[in-house]
């Protein structure tokens, strides 16, 4: 299936590791140009060059006021446009609502959510009909996860932020999307299962929530993401897709 991507123009944020990185590749073996993001210039620049000649990194803060419109400044000067954004940012910090500090929460607020809505905001001023903005999310959109108080938190209110872009930037042919994965194998996931002091046990009564019964891989995922970014899923919009093998048990 052509996916219709050959030569278009993608920013990915979050995007030297994990599900950022996977969907990069992705799109990039489907023919589009990536410009990726990590907190760290040299670590970016040096998963560009991995990735080949249609990517450039650029060092980003998402919490940052003037990332927004330098990355896409980037995106036309290195590759002639610009066409869509995957806005992915690093899950905040685990703990229950006790422990979790107001510094942290701001922190959270000001990456998370008030950086991602920056993101998508300059990208809807300045993308054509036929654009698309993502949002990685988590399946706390829709069913709260124990011990991810500030994620159960902010989440939920981007995915409801991101339905409202939807509704407004429908008109000129921009489409918003959402995409809520679960257990895939990356450092994050694995991370948190580490904080249960027993990792492998973690993994396996997870995975014994999952319909499939397993974890899924980051390439599962950045297919899926490649697909909506894509013209080919060009009549969807408004939506929060769950890449988690049917961890999510509601309809």
């Amino acid at each position: 299936m052509d996916l219709g991507l050959k030569d278009r123009v993608y920013i990915v944020t979050g995007a030297t590791r994990g599900l950022g990185l996977a969907t990069a590749r992705e799109l990039i073996a489907d023919g589009a140009k990536t410009v990726i993001t990590g907190r760290d210039a040299d670590t970016a620049a040096a998963v560009a060059a991995d990735l080949g000649p249609n990517a450039v990194g650029v060092a980003a803060d998402n919490a940052d006021p003037e990332v927004a419109a330098r990355l896409i400044a980037t995106a036309r000067e290195r590759f002639g446009g610009f066409d869509g954004v995957l806005i992915s940012v690093g899950g905040p910090p685990a703990g229950l609502t006790a422990d979790i500090t107001d510094a942290q929460w701001q922190a959270a607020f000001d990456s998370v959510f008030l950086g991602a809505v920056r993101l998508a905001r300059t990208a809807a001023e300045q993308l054509p009909s036929g654009g698309v903005i993502g949002f990685v999310l988590s399946g706390s959109v829709r069913e709260p996860i124990p011990g991810l108080t500030v994620s159960n938190g902010l989440r939920p209110g981007l995915a409801g932020f991101a339905k409202s872009l939807s509704l407004e930037v429908g008109p000129r042919g921009i489409r918003v999307v959402g995409l809520l994965p679960a257990r895939i194998d990356t450092d994050r996931v694995r991370e948190l299962d580490s904080l249960s002091g027993d990792a492998e046990a973690a993994r396996e009564r997870n995975a014994a929530a999952i319909a499939l019964r397993r974890y899924g891989t980051p390439e599962e995922f950045g297919k899926a993401a490649a697909f909506l970014l894509s013209p080919a899923a060009s009549y969807l919009t408004g939506l929060m897709l769950p890449v988690d093998g049917g961890a999510l048990h509601n309809i």
